[in-house]
């Protein structure tokens, strides 16, 4: 039976190329919608929407809580959900970084959580995560000192799930693009060579590969998709 997966953030740029990727791939698809309204634009027959803030613990639960039950197991899941500020340390506030770490961190913790219980009772399973070169980087976090560390916090998380889950065949990834090609990107940035920096498609490419059965072998993964940027 080909995998079930779990994508959070799968209304934006990079979801919807991951979607389509996905999809054709013949994969189960569960996605959250924080407008319910917004269901209709999916095809119900591949992809199947739940309505849920996952900022909100118990809103992310139930989440996979009706995912596993109408896929009876769910294999991966995908965190593409976050967002972007940018600010020196000098001029971040404790509001800027706990904005970060809701949209970047919290998003994904508490969708990982009651996920990794379910793969721990059905066999294992898969996460990966979408990191930022900033986090790996630091001289490239300086001007964005809330989002880097915000997402630094993405990668410990990986590296505890895959201490932990070795036994139980649980298997964290990140992938992590230099600047993804999308239009928010090329509006803030217009004067820079678009061609050097990472397309939406060929990091669907890099997740598609990781759930693949090759990819499936691979340990403690951090995959860099950095073009030539």
């Amino acid at each position: 039976m080909l995998k079930q997966i779990i994508i959070s953030g799968a209304t934006g740029n990079l979801g919807g190329e991951v979607l389509k990727k996905l999809s054709g791939l013949g994969y189960g698809l569960h996605i959250n919608i924080r407008d319910s309204g917004k269901a209709k634009d999916f095809d119900q027959k591949t992809i199947s929407t739940y309505p849920a803030d996952l900022s909100d613990e118990a809103q992310a639960l139930s989440f996979v809580e009706n995912a596993a039950k109408k896929a009876g197991r769910i294999n991966a899941g995908i965190f593409l959900a976050g967002g972007f500020a940018p600010g020196k340390l000098a001029d971040t506030t404790p509001a800027d970084i706990e904005k970060m770490i809701t949209m970047n961190f919290s998003t994904a913790f508490n969708l990982a959580k009651p996920l990794k219980a379910h793969f721990e009772a059905n066999g294992g399973g898969q996460f990966i995560f979408i990191g930022a070169r900033p986090a790996l980087v630091a001289a490239q976090g300086a001007g964005s000192f809330a989002y880097t560390l915000s997402k630094s916090l993405l990668f410990q998380m990986a590296d505890m799930i895959n201490a932990e889950g070795k036994a139980s065949n649980i298997t964290a990834s990140v992938v992590v693009p230099s600047i993804i090609d999308t239009p928010d990107n090329r509006e803030a940035m217009p004067d820079s060579d678009f061609s050097e920096w990472i397309s939406t498609a060929d990091t669907a490419e890099g997740i598609a590969f990781i759930l693949s059965e090759t990819g499936g072998k691979m340990r403690e993964t951090v995959l860099k998709l950095y073009n030539q940027a």
